[in-house]
C-alpha cells in the first residue's frame, strides 16, 4: 500500500504542467474498467489523480464500466454492453485475441494496463507535444428530468467521429460479492450515456439513467477521432 501511494505521489509530481506545453494538444484517457475486477480499483485510483491534477484541462478521462465481469457474481451498476462492444473496436484495431480489464486507451492511439503508472507518465510526456486538428463546441445545453440536450460543433480537419459522453463526477460503492466483495470502490468520470455523432454539426439528446440522483455532479466530454480511431480533438462542459 505504501509502495502504490509512493508510486502516485511521484506520478503528480512528474506529470503536472506537462499538457501545459502546447495549449491545443489535448489526451483522452478511457479507462475500461469493472468493479467486479479485482486488478481494477488501482487502476480506478490512478485515474482519480490524473482526473485531479488536471481537472480535465486538456487531459480528459473516462471510466467506461463493462459488463462482461457481471456474469462472476456482482453486476456492476455502471456497465452496459454498449461500453463492451467499443472496447471490442479498439481490441480490432489493436489487433488483440481477447479483451481485458482494466485497459487503458490513450488518444485512441495505445493501450496498456490503467495502473500502470509509468506508461501513464510516458504517454502523458509523448502525447502533449501533439496538436489537435479539430475544435469541438459545445452549447445550448438544457438538462431535463429524463434527458440533456445540447447542441455541437465540430470545426477544423475532417473526422470520422464524434463521442458526446455524459460523465458521473464520482460515485463510491459497497461491493457484496465477486472479487472484491466487502470492499468499498470509488469510481471517477463514470460515462453514464453515450452517443456518436458524424456530422459536423446538429442537436442531441443524452438519456439520463434511472441509477443517478440529483447530488451527482454532471458533465459532458466530447471528442473526434478520425478513420483509425485516433483522437483529433476533445471539449468537456459542466452541467
Amino acid at each position: 500500500m505504501i509502495q502504490h501511494l509512493l508510486t502516485l505521489l511521484t506520478l503528480i509530481i512528474s506529470i503536472t504542467g506537462i499538457a501545459q506545453d502546447d495549449d491545443n494538444a489535448v489526451i483522452v484517457m478511457e479507462l475500461f474498467t469493472s468493479q467486479g475486477c479485482s486488478s481494477c480499483p488501482p487502476a480506478d485510483d490512478l485515474l482519480e489523480e490524473i482526473k485531479d491534477t488536471y481537472k480535465n484541462d486538456q487531459v480528459f478521462v473516462l471510466s467506461y464500466h463493462v459488463d462482461y465481469w457481471n456474469r462472476l457474481g456482482w453486476k456492476d451498476p455502471f456497465s452496459q454492453t454498449v461500453f463492451s462492444d467499443y472496447q471490442r473496436e479498439y481490441a480490432q484495431k489493436f489487433d488483440s485475441r481477447s479483451m481485458y480489464t482494466p485497459q487503458l486507451v490513450v488518444n485512441g492511439s495505445e493501450h496498456f494496463s490503467g495502473s500502470d503508472s509509468v506508461k501513464v507518465q510516458n504517454a502523458l510526456q509523448r502525447y502533449a507535444g501533439i496538436d489537435a486538428v479539430n475544435e469541438i463546441y459545445l452549447t445550448n445545453v438544457e438538462k431535463e428530468s429524463t434527458s440533456i440536450a445540447l447542441e455541437y460543433l465540430v470545426k477544423g480537419d475532417e473526422f470520422a467521429r464524434l463521442t458526446l459522453a455524459l460523465v458521473i463526477s464520482e460515485r463510491i460503492t459497497k461491493i457484496g460479492r465477486g472479487e472484491n466483495r466487502n470492499k468499498t470502490l470509488k469510481n471517477t468520470n463514470i460515462v453514464a450515456a453515450r452517443l456518436v455523432e458524424t456530422k459536423k454539426s446538429g442537436g442531441v439528446l443524452l438519456g439520463i439513467p434511472d441509477w443517478m440522483n440529483d447530488t451527482d455532479e454532471l458533465s459532458v466530454i466530447g471528442y473526434t477521432q478520425d478513420t483509425t480511431m485516433k483522437v483529433t480533438g476533445a471539449f468537456k462542459i459542466e452541467l
